[in-house]
């Protein structure tokens, strides 16, 4: 058997090792911080809702370095969306949430890079968000830190600076559903696999950034993102 190409494969690399992150899905939690939900228009603990990103969207920027995101096409307002990372080693269907932490590898800090004019549009005419959240490079994210180093985060600051000024802060222990509830919500909707990225939610504060833009974000017990839109 022969591939009429060659596979291409999205990895992250894995923080103090030379290992590589092979990605299956990217799953994104929507507005899953209170604070965040009521600046989009919602109020109280909702379902959770999910989207979904192509595994190849991710931008992996290393430790210690800053990376390049280009300005998309197709938008005049980019918006960046702080949010912890959740790395699975394993999956299933319908896990219960008691055991979602044993299905955790690791953990990494991400952008939801979001052309918000596109998704407000899409909104407007009941048509998917698919062109403002899932393009090219939509995805930055830091190496993944292994949870046997980390340990469970269940609690932390998160927050985002650009240009050194702050614009995203909070707590991952205000997420509205929890990261164990989260995996158990999306195993009842999909078969969660090796390889699956989860993008947890981003706090109040979203807003635009241009060309030149520095982007700072951090989680604590996981590490820090630096980028650059260029």
């Amino acid at each position: 058997m022969e591939f009429v190409f060659l596979p291409q494969q999205a990895v992250v690399p894995v923080e103090g090792s030379k290992q590589l992150f092979p990605v299956h899905r990217i799953y994104c939690v929507g507005r899953n911080y209170a604070e965040h939900a009521k600046e989009m228009g919602d109020s109280g603990r909702e379902a959770p809702f999910f989207f979904m990103k192509p595994a190849d969207a991710v931008l992996p920027v290393a430790h210690g370095t800053v990376g390049e995101m280009p300005y998309p096409a197709m938008t005049k307002d980019l918006h960046h969306e702080i949010e912890l990372v959740v790395a699975l080693s394993s999956g299933g269907k319908n896990i219960p949430a008691a055991e979602a932490a044993s299905h955790i590898y690791g953990y990494a800090v991400g952008l939801d890079m979001t052309r918000r004019d596109l998704q407000a549009e899409a909104k407007k005419l009941g048509r998917p968000w698919c062109t403002s959240k899932g393009f090219d490079q939509s995805a930055p994210i830091s190496s993944i830190h292994p949870i046997s180093v980390t340990g469970p985060i269940e609690h932390g600051a998160i927050h985002l600076n650009v240009n050194g000024q702050a614009r995203q802060t909070g707590d991952i222990n205000q997420l509205i559903w929890s990261i164990a509830e989260t995996i158990e919500q999306l195993s009842n909707f999909y078969e969660l696999r090796a390889g699956d990225l989860i993008f947890t939610g981003t706090p109040a504060g979203v807003a635009a950034v241009v060309k030149g833009d520095l982007l700072e974000g951090s989680v604590e017990g996981v590490g820090d993102l630096r980028l650059r839109l260029v």
